[in-house]
């Protein structure tokens, strides 16, 4: 249960005064969360990114060009427009050292006189600009009678914001959500919190949001840096926990001499890797022991994860039990399948694939199949988790792709078997910090090496002013029988953005190169046309494929060489490297061609230069985080990766680790947080929404 400490900042944001359905839905939108889940809490949580200081009061003379500055004098005079005219509204104001003119576009008259009586001194503050010589303002930010200039805010904290939500109303609502700040009991260590200069939290959260300089938002400030070790704490603890509740299961051991192991690599094309062998001795030897596994295999793209999780599920299998490898979509399930389903038949291993489109008769003698243990290796997505999905024996969980399920999804898979392994894979290379963030409660392997044979992917930058060029050099290329990708970042055509869409470039490009020799695939169409538009490029019966980022992940056609991504300039470094990976996945030389839309932002530049000089993905992921942040690094929050709210792992490398180390020391110390600082702890817990964690403690 929530504490009741907390129950005031999780309590609707409509229970805030002046917030109604309106408004909430409005926040809803701003706060990423669903409608009827925005909290008081979320509000408290908004951070601003920077100030508006309005202390510079120069005097009106001295206005310097272009700042923010408050100005006292008084009311002289009232120019209203000229009736049907478009003209502004003005009024004068001067002081000891010259006249302010202040301008309003379509004012309210009755409101400007009463707001500016003529005679009366007022404080007024907003942009300073200068024309034809005379200084004026256009709609000042605020206009107060000189005897309320206390009211007006020297320092401001300025937020994200979203449609139909003003400055004003949203500094309205965050300072109401404040007074609902309780006292907390402190959950961080003392020598801590000491070495530190860490604030109380309460005093951390209230100077955050009442800035008195850019210092004290900045991420090195003792208040931010106090909300980003609880950020990162409790995110550390809760991983602390699972990774506990799991150790404390004991695992099954999986002893295996490696014959079906043998079988399957005698029949391999190709030797494994320095990096793929060590993988497989890692996984084995996790294994063996009595603990579950519980491990990360990152590989950059096309650098061969498939083939180690299939020699980890035929030790498995050899030791007669169950494996399950869960993909994030039926593409990439299907893909997997069929690469698996050839080598295991080398072994004599049944394999069978379970999806939502898996249906009838067929579904129900796949279950029976995986019920009875007939089906050693099963395949598929969210339906391997479904309730009426039995296993005989399932002894190891291979989640594919992880950053797209959330931690829950990968519990509920690893509770269809008694205490199974659990071997999570991702092609998307992450930073170090974001894996400890992330995946702190696992081993780590990564593949760097690419299988012999593989070529570097050429990459240009080119202009789309150029698209005359690329569509005939792709001419002559399709002509010679090559294979290539159209990438665009719109499934349709947007009012609201300015980008071709991939719908407009595929009828561009039917007219170019016939319909017979153009496919098309995106998010929106069905399964069935999916999966038939990437049978017809793989068949080779189109070789021009254009698609949205549905390709970005795991789709594998050996022979495409040639990738075109139009408006590169939109995509992130992580993604472009994940989309570029869709070809050099065979032996002929392939070509990458960034198509980019100027005049490109200085991060622009620099996100187009890392991706044209380097293969290496980890190194591009490196590169991405200084780039954009972690927020954006893996997509949006619904991944399942963290998205901070006060944490900058750029800036907050130092804590991570420290919080980590202490995370480990309070689940050994006290695993069911069950002393004085537990109890604190259980606060932190709930605080920042980990209540998954919290059910994982046998008092919880």
């Amino acid at each position: 249960m929530r504490p009741a400490l907390l129950d005031p900042l999780f309590a609707p944001v409509t229970s805030l005064s002046g917030i109604g359905p309106k408004l909430a839905k409005v926040l809803a939108r701003l706060t990423g969360r669903d409608e009827d889940d925005v909290r008081v809490v979320d509000l408290v949580f908004h951070t601003p990114h920077s100030i508006i200081d309005r202390r510079l009061k120069p005097g009106i003379a001295y206005l310097p060009e272009g700042a923010i500055v408050t100005v006292e004098g008084r009311v002289d005079r009232h120019q209203p427009a000229p009736q049907r005219s478009n003209a502004p509204y003005r009024v004068y104001v001067h002081d000891d050292t010259g006249e302010l003119t202040l301008t309003f576009f379509h004012a309210k008259a009755d409101w400007l006189q009463r707001s500016l009586p003529v005679g009366e001194n007022v404080v007024i503050s907003g942009r300073a600009e200068w024309f034809n010589g005379r200084p004026s303002m256009v709609h000042p930010d605020y206009i107060v009678p000189a005897d309320k200039a206390d009211t007006l805010p020297d320092v401001e904290p300025v937020y994200p914001l979203t449609a139909g939500l003003s400055p004003k109303v949203l500094r309205r609502s965050i300072d109401a959500a404040l007074h609902r700040l309780p006292d907390f009991t402190e959950w961080i260590d003392p020598g801590i919190v000491k070495r530190q200069g860490f604030p109380e939290l309460k005093n951390a959260l209230t100077g955050l949001h009442q800035p008195r300089d850019e210092t004290d938002i900045a991420p090195e400030s003792p208040a931010r840096r106090r909300l980003a070790y609880d950020e990162l704490l409790a995110g550390q603890l809760s991983l602390a926990l699972v990774r506990s509740r799991m150790r404390r299961t004991p695992g099954r051991p999986v002893h295996s001499k490696g014959v079906l192991a043998d079988k399957v690599l005698h029949a391999l094309p190709f030797a494994l890797t320095k990096g793929q062998k060590d993988a497989v001795e890692a996984i084995l030897a996790d294994m063996k022991q009595d603990e579950r596994m519980l491990r990360l295999l990152q590989g950059d793209v096309g650098s061969g994860k498939t083939i180690v999780g299939l020699l980890a599920m035929l030790a498995v299998v050899e030791d007669g039990a169950q494996a399950v490898l869960m993909a994030p979509t039926e593409i990439l399930a299907r893909q997997h399948y069929e690469g698996i389903v050839r080598l295991a038949e080398a072994a004599g291993v049944q394999v069978s694939l379970l999806t939502g489109k898996t249906k009838g008769r067929e579904r129900k003698f796949i279950e029976n199949d995986i019920a009875s243990g007939a089906s050693k290796i099963v395949i598929g997505t969210h339906a391997l988790f479904q309730d009426n999905v039995s296993y005989a024996d399932l002894r190891l969980v291979i989640v594919d792709e992880q950053h797209r399920f959330g931690v829950h999804q990968r519990l509920r898979l690893s509770s269809k078997g008694v205490s199974p392994h659990l071997l999570v894979m991702t092609a998307t290379p992450i930073p170090r910090t974001l894996v400890l963030a992330a995946f702190g409660d696992m081993d780590v392997s990564r593949l760097t090496e690419k299988p012999a044979g593989r070529k570097p992917i050429q990459t240009v930058t080119i202009p789309t002013e150029r698209i005359g060029d690329v569509v005939g050099r792709l001419r002559d290329a399709l002509a010679q029988g090559k294979k290539a990708y159209w990438i665009c970042p719109l499934v349709e055509e947007s009012e609201a953005i300015e980008l071709v869409s991939a719908e407009q470039r595929f009828e561009t490009l039917t007219k170019a190169f016939g319909a017979d020799n153009v496919g098309l695939v995106h998010g929106r169409m069905s399964s069935a046309d999916k999966e038939a538009a990437m049978e017809a490029f793989k068949a080779s019966r189109t070789r021009l494929l254009v698609a949205t980022t549905v390709v970005e992940v795991g789709v594998d056609v050996p022979d495409a060489s040639i990738i075109v991504i139009e408006h590169a300039e939109r995509f992130g470094l992580a993604q472009l490297h994940q989309l570029r990976g869709r070809v050099g996945r065979g032996d002929e030389a392939s070509s990458c061609i960034l198509l980019y839309k100027g005049p490109l932002s200085e991060t622009g530049k620099a996100r187009l230069s890392v991706l044209r000089d380097s293969n290496d993905g980890f190194r591009i992921a490196e590169e991405d985080l200084k780039l954009r942040g972690e927020g954006e690094l893996l997509g949006t929050r619904q991944s399942g990766i963290p998205g901070f709210r006060f944490a900058s792992l750029e800036s907050h490398v130092d804590i991570l680790e420290m919080a980590r180390k202490d995370a480990a020391y309070i689940v050994n110390k006290d695993p069911e947080l069950e002393g004085a600082r537990g109890q604190a702890l259980r606060t932190l817990l709930y605080l920042f929404r980990r209540d998954e964690a919290i059910r994982y403690l046998s008092a919880g």
